[in-house]
């Protein structure tokens, strides 16, 4: 696996990057496929939302209201525990430890503590973004690293893994938005795929964020909280 990277220092983007590379080396199909599966989940609801769409075209398509309102619904219930989830998977590739599709769906093993850290970050977020949408931007930022917090302490609070979460992405939130940009040439790969390529493209830019909480973790002291 070659040399392990320094955690202890802030490493530019671009080395999170390539040493999330090296790290899908040989698993990098199965990672695809785990983050298909669970994606298979948000499918109904995407569904119904493109016919909706099409209905406001004036092209008729029959949609029992209540089927479409419940899959919805259904769907933003378990995004909170599918995002544990999901950080947990991809801790275990960052971290070199054994990783299977059933982890994708751990965080539904503590769903109470998936869905309400999602709900205050969406509340939160959308509070901010009532105010300006530049500070709600800043604030979802602030709030990206709850999800893989909450995964290394199993018993913090929801409110308490946003408080670190902030406190750890303090001087760092500008660091991770140009970690995202500068995965737009791939966005565009994917979308010229027809979408198909952002089933490699996702882990890649999830397992770059890992490395990013992974190296803000060991240099902050952050992340690391035993809930009272």
């Amino acid at each position: 696996k070659g040399e392990m990277m320094d955690y202890t220092v802030i490493q530019p983007n671009r080395v999170l990057r390539a040493y999330a590379r090296r790290q899908l080396r040989g698993v990098w199909g199965q990672t695809a496929l785990a983050y298909f599966v669970v994606s298979l989940v948000y499918v109904p609801a995407n569904i119904f939302s493109v016919l909706n769409s099409l209905n406001q075209f004036d092209v008729e398509v029959p949609i029992p209201p209540v089927t479409a309102h419940g899959f919805a619904i259904l769907t933003c219930i378990i995004a909170g525990p599918l995002s544990l989830g999901i950080a947990g998977y991809f801790l275990k590739r960052m971290r070199g430890e054994p990783a299977g599709i059933q982890n994708m769906f751990e965080g539904l093993n503590r769903f109470g503590q998936g869905f309400a850290l999602s709900f205050f970050t969406c509340l939160f977020t959308f509070l901010w973004m009532l105010l300006l949408i530049v500070p709600g931007i800043i604030k979802a930022f602030s709030y990206s690293m709850a999800f893989f917090i909450m995964n290394d302490n199993p018993e913090i609070k929801p409110l308490e893994a946003l408080k670190q979460s902030r406190l750890m992405m303090k001087g760092y939130k500008w660091k991770l938005y140009t970690l995202y940009l500068s995965f737009i040439g791939w966005a565009l790969l994917g979308v010229a795929s027809l979408f198909i390529g952002f089933l490699w493209i996702t882990p890649y830019i999830y397992l770059s964020v890992a490395n990013f909480y992974e190296n803000l973790k060991k240099q902050t002291g952050g992340g690391e909280v035993t809930a009272a």
